[in-house]
């Protein structure tokens, strides 16, 4: 059996949308993946990515958050 592990689950405070980060670990062993899952009323986008590409993405969001620190 696949086991899904919530880590984390964030609501956009201006869109609604709402975040959902889970752990996929699938019975057939290989690697962890980050599955991420977007709701947006009815509509759902759900997509898994590997821990390299989860770590580029991390940094690119953290490197853009830093530089709006002193925006607005």
């Amino acid at each position: 059996m696949t086991r899904v592990t919530p880590l984390d689950k964030l609501r956009v405070p201006l869109g609604g949308q709402e975040i959902e980060l889970q752990q996929i670990d699938y019975d057939s062993g290989g690697m962890s993946l980050l599955r991420t899952r977007i709701r947006e009323k009815s509509r759902f986008t759900v997509f898994e990515i590997d821990p390299q590409t989860a770590a580029a993405w991390g940094s690119a969001l953290l490197r853009w958050a830093d530089s709006q620190k002193g925006a607005g």
